[in-house]
């Protein structure tokens, strides 16, 4: 992984020990690179120069203010797919004019929210969306720019629950149907079709879906053409695969050159998220016990599923390796287990690891869907978030306490009010 490496058998972001921040700020934590962070974005921007083009971080794979300010810094755009996200995005000093919003379920508020907000455009998922979207633009007295987020029914070869343009995905409006959404959308007063666009599914391994994909986008903006309807640009969506255990990745280069097929009249928009904070975060846990069960090897460590939610949820394999390498403990094939209340709470499974009480690990590439998708499963406060920045660390996020889990709640009153009372 680009910013973290071994010096003298310790592993360090950039140029800080991870087990110094171990020690200083407790585990579980997430710790992101502010280097490779910044390299991700730029190899995208530089695969794309010569062309009109905006790279919109894809905000729910790592949602943190610091990192999207960072990127904000760059001149990224963003891909939205809540009304919260947009908050971030603007406490992140995020342009409203480089937001796109995704989503099948945007609500009346968050349309309403976003229309307000002054956004580059919203990805139409339903007829009933742009139905909703034109009332509300006409409402404010607005015209809303939107794009139609076509389901091309491309298989993108990945896990099934991140596939998002097949069928049967809930993803997008149906292909056959794209031509007459499109030409709706063009005839409401309160509506100004900008584009077209789709999004295939995320940890996608090869460029060729994509060329599928943008192959049937193309004859769509044909079609449109022919009758009539203008649109100034093509949304190729995000997902780009990252390298997790070793496999080959696709290259950024590959995409950008499959987009660059777009007639250059269109402005191409890509919405990269894994591929640019991946391999740029990485998961710190300490190992609480070591024990046997029937032969069964277990390490016990103090981050859970509730921390990284991939492995339970998806299968998804993170390389697991000492933060201190060396020591006299014997090598063992290990699961890896949290302390979770679940037999599905593991973060790596069978792993030829040599430990003992202690040992700091690190789970590697954490960076996009890791704290983004943790939970206070357990009443488990949520971890640290630390952000490196050469010599230098900063707690971008602070652990959780669980006085503040316990916040917003509230004991019932010893007796109900008498009727009528209050």
């Amino acid at each position: 992984m680009a910013g973290f490496s071994y010096k003298d058998g310790v592993l360090c972001a950039e140029e800080v020990a991870l087990s110094e921040l171990a020690e200083r700020h407790g585990t579980p934590a997430f710790v992101y690179s502010r280097a490779s962070i910044e390299a991700n974005w730029r190899a995208y921007a530089t695969a794309l120069a010569g062309r009109k083009a905006l790279i919109c971080y894809a905000v729910k794979a790592n949602s943190n203010i610091a990192a999207l300010n960072l990127l904000a810094r760059l001149g990224s755009g963003f891909d939205i797919v809540s009304g919260g996200e947009l908050e971030r995005v603007l406490a992140a000093a995020g342009e409203p004019g480089k937001i796109v919003f995704s989503g099948v379920g945007k609500r009346r508020d968050e349309l309403r929210q976003a229309l307000r907000a002054g956004i580059k455009c919203f990805n139409i998922e339903s007829e009933t969306e742009l139905s909703r979207l034109d009332a509300i633009a006409r409402e404010e007295g607005a015209v809303a720019p939107v794009s139609a987020r076509v389901n091309p029914d491309i298989d993108p070869d990945t896990h099934p629950y991140i596939a998002t343009g097949l069928r049967e995905n809930k993803f997008g409006i149906e292909f056959e149907r794209a031509l007459e959404v499109c030409r709706r959308a063009d005839s409401l007063e309160g509506l100004r079709l900008a584009g077209i666009g789709c999004h295939i599914g995320s940890q996608v391994a090869s460029v060729e879906p994509y060329a599928a994909a943008l192959k049937k986008l193309l004859a769509l903006a044909v079609e449109l053409e022919a009758a009539g309807v203008s649109i100034e640009h093509i949304d190729l969506g995000g997902g780009l695969g990252i390298s997790y255990q070793g496999e080959p990745a696709p290259a950024v280069e590959a995409l950008a050159a499959v987009a660059k097929l777009a007639p250059e009249r269109y402005e191409i928009i890509l919405e990269p998220g894994r591929s640019i904070i991946g391999n740029a975060g990485v998961l710190l846990t300490q190992v609480e016990c070591l024990k046997t069960n029937q032969g069964k090897h277990f390490a016990v460590v103090d981050a859970a599923m509730n921390d990284l939610l991939r492995p339970a949820l998806y299968q998804a394999w993170h390389e697991i390796a000492p933060v201190v390498q060396g020591g006299a403990a014997p090598e063992r094939l290990y699961d890896v287990v949290g302390p979770v209340c679940e037999s599905g709470d593991f973060l790596g499974l069978q792993r030829r690891l040599a430990l003992r009480e202690g040992d700091v690990l690190a789970v590697f590439c954490a960076g996009a869907y890791g704290f983004s998708m943790s939970s206070n499963y357990n009443s488990r406060p949520r971890a640290v978030e630390l952000m490196v920045d050469g010599g230098h660390d900063y707690t971008i996020r602070a652990r959780e306490s669980t006085a503040q889990l316990m916040a917003g709640e509230a004991l019932l009153p010893e007796q109900p009010p008498a009727p009528g009372a209050g």
